[in-house]
This record gives structure tokens, C-alpha cells and sequence, in this order.
């Protein structure tokens, strides 16, 4: 079964520039497919990790917004249902969130045929017992994903949309090296340019009028394979509902059967709804309001869920 067009109303679904902040142009059309197909293309178990953490609320503790946490933690449940060891990546300030986002996680199904999920972070400067973790972490990871993390411009520092320096404010460790230290496939998911992989799209980023200071904030580390959408979560609602369907195309599964492993994949609406929770009750916040609730990019939670549901149904189109 060819799946194509349904990957493409997926992109479509989380391509619609929701936050009017210029993102169409970042859209790379067919990614989202191959995205897909190089996680089920892995043998399991294969060790992927995850990097996420984008600390843009530079004057709170814990710095971390409430966009990533969410796709992150759907990336890394769809991931392990293909039998994945998943290592969530980040820095040391935002492992409060991170964590009560990875406990949240709903398994559905039998659990013993999971992979793992687990969590590490790094403080921004490197001892040399961290060092040693980073490297193998590097030779071990088989497979790296980005999805809204704070990826460095020209210049090597990481900024936030309004062009404020995080590294200058202790917030960023060298993450990004995992890029070219593991040499392994690199697919990234971002909503405006300055996150890690956006390279891909640098003189998309530089030429939109909608991004200020797109030269100085857009980020020049290049993925292989690129997931543009408006709000990063999205796509991971929509990569986690794609490697369902490339599993089931990869198996000849029909029907009933692709149903399965999409719910299996993506997660379910009650479950969102208690992982922002928690992440905000451990200090999470909007990172365009600042505020401490349960919104993402400045929106209201349900405009989540429902990119949730269109991903959901259209997704499940060639089951029924």
C-alpha cells in the first residue's frame, strides 16, 4: 500500500504557518515520508536518541518551554513500539520537565515488546566525566533526531526568535556535536528557523520576512531529512503517526492491523492533556507568554489537540 498522500495531508495538517511567524517556506516536501521510513528501516534494537530542550525562558528556572517535551515524548513512545532502546537528550535545566514528561508517557499494547526510554542531560560546560558520556553516547547512537532543539547560527551560539544569546546566559551545552560525532542519520523537526537541523532551509531562513534577524538566529547545522511545522510538537503528532503507517507498509499490514500500530504510535488526547500537566506543574512555561500553563507557542491547548485529532484521522484513512 502507497501511503504517500497520506503523509503529504499530514504535512499539510502541521504546515499551516498557525503562528503566522513565516514557516511555509521551511516545509522540505517528501521529508516527512523518508523521515518515517528510515526509523522503520532500523533493526531492532537499535539505540536512537532524542534531542530536545530549547531553555528560551532565559530568566526562569527551569528555562524550558512548553514546546518539545510533548513531541519529544511522542517521537520516543513511537519509536520504542518499534522495539528502539530511545535515549532522550538534554541539558541539566530542563531534566525537571524532561522527566515528568518521560514518566507520562501512556505504552499501549504489551509493553514487553517496547524498547526503553530513558534520559540523560549535560551541563553546559563539560567536565570530563561528561565528556566521556557524550562520546559514548556518540558511538553508540544508531539513529539521531532533533525536534525543537536549540541548534547554533554563524556565530556558534544558540538564540532564541527574539534574538536573545542562551549560551551567554549558561543555558546551552554543545549538544549539536552529536551531529557530526555519532555520523549517524539525522532527521530534525523545528517551527522557525533557529532550531537544530534548520540548516537544511538556511536561505529560506535568512530571505523570510517573517523571521527578524534570520541571519543571526537561523541555524546552520543542515539534517538530512527536515520536518517544518508550526508548532515543533506537531510534528512529532505527525512523524510518531508516520512511522505507524511506513512500519505498516514495511509488514504489508491492512485494515485493522495499521489501526493498531497507529495508536500504538501516537498518543492519545487524555494522555496530551496529562503530560503538559505535569511538565507545567514542573515549572514549564508558554515560550511566547512566559506564563506557566498549559499552552504551547502562545495558543490554547486545544488548537494541540485538535492537529492531534486531524493527524488521528487522516492517518487512520487507509484502515478503513
Amino acid at each position: 500500500m502507497d501511503f504517500t498522500s497520506t503523509y503529504d495531508a499530514i504535512q499539510d495538517i502541521i504546515g499551516t504557518d498557525a503562528g503566522n511567524r513565516g514557516m511555509k517556506p521551511l516545509i522540505v516536501h517528501g521529508d516527512l515520508k523518508l523521515s518515517a521510513e528510515c526509523i522503520a528501516s532500523l533493526t531492532p534494537p537499535s539505540v536512537v536518541i532524542v534531542l530536545s530542550g530549547f531553555p528560551c525562558c532565559v530568566n526562569e528556572s527551569p528555562p524550558t518551554e512548553t514546546d518539545g517535551p510533548p513531541g519529544t515524548m511522542a517521537i520516543a513512545r513511537a519509536v520504542a513500539a518499534l522495539g528502539h532502546d530511545v535515549i532522550i537528550v538534554t541539558e541539566s535545566c530542563n531534566e525537571a520537565v524532561f522527566e515528568a514528561a518521560r514518566q507520562s508517557i501512556v505504552l499501549v499494547g504489551d509493553d514487553d515488546s517496547y524498547g526503553s526510554i530513558n534520559l540523560e542531560t549535560f551541563p553546559s560546560t563539560f567536565s570530563d566525566k561528561d565528556e566521556a558520556r557524550f562520546t559514548n553516547l556518540a558511538e553508540r547512537c544508531q539513529l539521531l533526531i532533533a525536534c525543537e532543539r536549540a541548534g547554533p547560527g554563524e556565530d556558534g551560539r544558540c538564540y532564541t526568535m527574539r534574538g536573545i544569546n542562551m549560551n551567554e546566559k549558561g543555558l546551552i551545552a554543545p549538544l549539536h556535536r552529536l551531529v557530526k560525532e555519532s555520523n549517524a542519520p539525522f532527521l530534525a523537526i523545528g517551527d522557525g528557523g533557529n532550531e537544530l537541523g534548520m540548516g537544511k532551509v538556511i536561505g529560506n531562513i535568512i530571505n523570510n520576512p517573517k523571521i527578524s534577524n534570520g541571519e543571526k538566529i537561523g541555524c546552520v547545522v543542515a539534517a538530512d531529512h527536515l520536518i517544518a511545522a508550526s508548532v515543533s510538537n506537531w510534528g512529532g503528532y505527525a512523524l510518531a503517526s508516520a512511522v505507524a503507517l511506513a512500519h505498516a507498509r514495511k509488514e504489508s499490514l491492512v485494515g485493522s492491523d495499521i489501526a493498531k500500530w497507529i495508536e500504538r504510535c501516537l498518543p492519545a488526547e487524555h494522555d496530551e492533556i496529562t503530560l503538559l500537566d505535569k511538565c507545567v506543574a514542573a515549572g514549564c512555561r508558554d515560550g511566547v507568554s512566559g506564563k506557566m500553563e498549559a499552552t504551547v507557542d502562545g495558543m490554547p491547548l486545544e488548537t494541540s489537540l485538535q492537529c492531534l485529532r486531524d493527524i488521528r484521522e487522516v492517518a487512520l484513512g487507509p484502515t478503513k
